[in-house]
């Protein structure tokens, strides 16, 4: 018998090749395929973590959407609410360890999500509900189902998780990303966001200086729960139990990417678990250490000592 999932996430997934060791993509030879996409991340560490947890989307009739299937439902996700689309495909994205990563998502499965798919989720039986701002920035579609995802879990009493997950690429200018993205933000329970990121999408687009945490909460007032990822620094939590900072781990970098879903999703599983503030941020912080030493977005290897706090 299946259990139903605690966490629902929806969003884009798909096929991620990167090497299969820490080399250039100009020149690797041995490369791995395995699902890839913030949403799908996230509900992959949770399934890791032991939390019944759902990946929800859209995938092309094919080759590649039939192996990404198969792999996060070996990763133990609940994909039952995944739909096929026999008219687009599963998009691709290329990993450059260290260097770049190059998508090939236009015209994808995932960019026909619309809210009529929305409605055949469901939102109202789980405990939370994860998304990210990349959803809204894939298709007018997209984004229409993102707010009636919204209006659904808020009419359910169900918390919303919102990872910003600023991706310059996707929006015509930085201008609208902004907009929509603090529109998005202030409607959710519980906001993940970087520094970096947060200064870049707001602080330039409203000429104000945010070169701090404390600057991003006054940005941001309106959820419950605010958490800033300054990167090797460390995360710092805002909530009604207060503030709460906890250094990063030393870790030897091999690829960054898909490292701020592993946080959320070790973050998340201690806070299902009622652990306090300060524990919270280093579950995140350990499921983080993890991907940040791999190639994939998914980790390969189990942690191991050699993590430790910074200072």
């Amino acid at each position: 018998m299946t259990l139903q999932p605690e966490v629902l996430a929806v969003g884009e997934t798909m096929m991620l090749v990167a090497p299969a060791f820490a080399e250039p993509l100009e020149s690797a030879a041995d490369f791995r395929l395995d699902p890839g996409g913030a949403e799908a991340n996230v509900a992959s560490h949770l399934a890791a973590l032991g939390r019944p947890a759902a990946w929800a989307g859209l995938v092309g009739d094919d080759a590649l959407g039939r192996r990404l299937l198969r792999q996060l439902a070996e990763r133990g996700v609940d994909t039952r609410w995944v739909r096929t689309d026999p008219d687009a495909p599963t998009g691709v994205y290329f990993k450059d360890p260290g260097r770049a990563v190059q998508y090939f998502r236009r015209g994808s499965a995932a960019s026909r999500m619309d809210a009529g798919y929305a409605a055949t989720l469901p939102v109202e039986r789980v405990r939370l509900l994860h998304l990210s701002g990349i959803t809204p920035a894939l298709s007018d579609a997209c984004d229409a189902m993102v707010d009636a995802l919204f209006a659904r879990a808020k009419a359910a009493g169900v918390p919303v998780s919102f990872d910003v997950n600023h991706r310059a690429a996707l929006w015509p200018s930085t201008d609208v990303a902004a907009r929509r993205l603090r529109e998005l933000a202030a409607r959710a329970d519980l906001v993940f966001v970087g520094l970096d990121e947060a200064a870049a999408l707001w602080g330039s687009t409203l000429g104000v200086a945010v070169r701090t945490p404390d600057d991003v909460r006054a940005l941001l007032p309106e959820p419950i729960v605010l958490v800033v990822k300054d990167g090797a620094v460390g995360a710092t939590e805002y909530s009604v139990a207060g503030v709460a900072h906890v250094a990063a781990l030393e870790v030897e970098l091999v690829e960054a990417v898909g490292a701020g879903d592993a946080f959320a999703a070790g973050y998340l599983v201690a806070r299902l678990d009622g652990a306090p503030p300060h524990a919270r941020l280093r579950a995140g912080h350990e499921r983080a250490a993890l991907v940040l030493a791999d190639t994939a977005d998914f980790p390969r290897r189990t942690p191991d000592s050699t993590t430790h706090p910074r200072g």
